[in-house]
């Protein structure tokens, strides 16, 4: 359901004409059915008869690429140590003429290139070929020797700011994968351009092709994925983490989105460690929670911490776009509940202060795996049921600092809601939950108390993501939020300005 009390835009047309009116991504596209729909509790079991149909939900897959996944999968369960190297999984992947486990990724986008992630199945020397296709022109980058089943990332430079280049991946001078991105704009550009965003693919989402097919045919710069992505309650079993991550990258969906967008994650509890745990979860230890950060970083392309942090956590500028995205799960510090600093741990309070504070962007988007707003499901795990204090410190530093421009977003609460978070000072936030990449049940749409709601979905009837375009060119710079079906149709529309989102 929506809700049009709230903004202007909506009022005067029924939605289904509105969607025809506003947008020219209105029209929509056959949607492909399921064989298998796996549901949210049986994601979380996973054990192979359950892994087994999300392989094949959307169609079974090339027969070499099936088998090999089944066989490295068992080679995971069989041990906690097992990792990519693993001799036997190496040995599969020969077996079923696989030269490619995993990727190519795309992420830590810059106005100059891009990083690749990449995981060969063999030792091989690999190459990429890049392509302006307006010119023709090429360029080779030698990423040199790759060993068998280690993930690399290979960076990409020397390019031109908001272009967009065709690629390729070369593994032994033998043209493999391919795919696009367009280089982001320059920090102070004055123009259009997109930010996808959602959460809660869970394991079933990242085997829908329609969402994944939607996001990439608007031509966004990035996405922005921050919760419950693609491992599902695997605990401190980082060899079934693994698996999970194996399963997400022989599906084809995923295959062609990650080849085509460049990606930005933070993590949920469901990724994490299982339902509602936060920091070193009672019956867990310090060093699982090291162990399931490390697996984390190698199976994403975040841009690197070079500043001595422990958690998730990163930041980078897309154009005139700050985008902050917070560790909301494994720097929680339980003992500390309600206190000061205990959601996002003493260190990441600051980080977060302080890159707010140095900020130069037009737009701040900062992302939480949690809702920031205590409307939905009682403040169920959100910052208002563990730190009042904190998001209190944020909120006080934008208002006195008149820091401008800052969206928020968050996940968890499966479904797509929108909120306004009123202050005392007249200003209001805005928050855009979209936990609906996957389409899993969730809690009722609406809120006890709507008056800050500008609309809501319940998660079972609706897979979508978000996407704000932003546009510099204007005295008062604008972003203008969608909320996009499946099929692409536009769901929901809201029109804001820098002034509205600066206090």
């Amino acid at each position: 359901m929506y809700n049009p009390s709230k903004i202007s835009q909506n009022k005067i047309l029924p939605v289904t004409l509105a969607l025809l009116i506003l947008s020219p991504f209105a029209l929509t596209a056959k949607v492909v059915e399921p064989i298998y729909k796996v549901t949210l509790d049986e994601a979380h079991i996973g054990d192979l008869e359950i892994d087994t149909k999300l392989l094949d939900s959307y169609g079974r897959l090339p027969d070499n690429i099936r088998s090999f996944y089944l066989d490295a999968r068992a080679v995971f369960e069989a041990d906690l140590q097992a990792d990519f190297t693993d001799p036997k999984i190496i040995a599969a992947a020969k077996k079923h003429d696989i030269l490619i486990m995993g990727g190519p990724m795309l992420g830590d986008l810059k106005s100059d290139g891009v990083t690749i992630w990449l995981r060969t199945a063999k030792d091989a020397v690999v190459k990429v070929k890049v392509i302006d296709p307006k010119t023709q022109k090429s360029l080779l980058y030698n990423a040199g020797t790759f060993v068998a089943g280690e993930e690399q990332r290979i960076v990409i430079e020397g390019l031109k700011a908001n272009t967009h280049y065709d690629y390729s991946i070369l593994i032994d001078g033998e043209s493999t994968r391919s795919g696009h991105f367009t280089t982001a704009p320059a920090y102070y550009f004055d123009g259009e351009f997109r930010i996808a965003f959602g959460a809660d693919f869970h394991k079933v989402g990242v085997h829908n092709p329609n969402l994944m097919r939607e996001i990439v045919a608007r031509d966004a710069h990035v996405m922005l994925m921050y919760g419950d992505s693609a491992v599902d309650d695997r605990e401190e079993l980082v060899n079934m983490h693994r698996a999970d991550y194996q399963l997400r990258d022989v599906a084809k969906s995923w295959r062609d989105f990650a080849a085509n967008i460049p990606v930005y994650t933070g993590w949920d509890d469901h990724d994490y460690f299982n339902n509602d745990l936060n920091g070193i979860p009672p019956g867990f230890t310090a060093q699982d929670v090291i162990n399931v950060r490390a697996v984390w970083q190698e199976n994403w392309v975040n841009p690197l911490a070079n500043d001595g942090r422990v958690g998730i956590n990163h930041s980078t500028r897309i154009g005139p776009v700050e985008i902050i995205m917070l560790d909301t799960r494994s720097l929680r510090e339980n003992e500390r509940r309600n206190e000061y600093g205990s959601f996002l741990g003493m260190e990441q309070q600051q980080w977060l202060l302080e890159t707010l504070r140095k900020s130069t962007a037009d737009f701040i988007i900062i992302s939480s795996g949690t809702m920031w707003s205590d409307y939905m499901s009682n403040a169920k795990d959100t910052w208002g049921s563990w730190d009042i204090e904190a998001r209190e410190e944020i909120f006080s530093l934008i208002e006195d600092e008149g820091i401008a421009g800052v969206l928020l977003i968050c996940g968890d609460r499966h479904g797509a809601r929108a909120f306004t978070i009123p202050r005392e000072s007249g200003h209001e936030f805005y928050e855009f939950e979209v936990g609906s990449l996957g389409g899993v049940p969730g809690p009722k749409a609406m809120a006890e108390d709507t008056s800050n709601q500008l609309f809501g979905y319940t998660g079972a009837e609706i897979i979508a993501f978000g996407e704000f375009t932003f546009d510099t060119s204007k005295g008062d710079p604008e972003v203008t939020f969608r909320l996009i079906g499946e099929a692409g149709n536009i769901m929901e529309k809201i029109h804001l300005t820098r002034s509205q989102l600066t206090p």
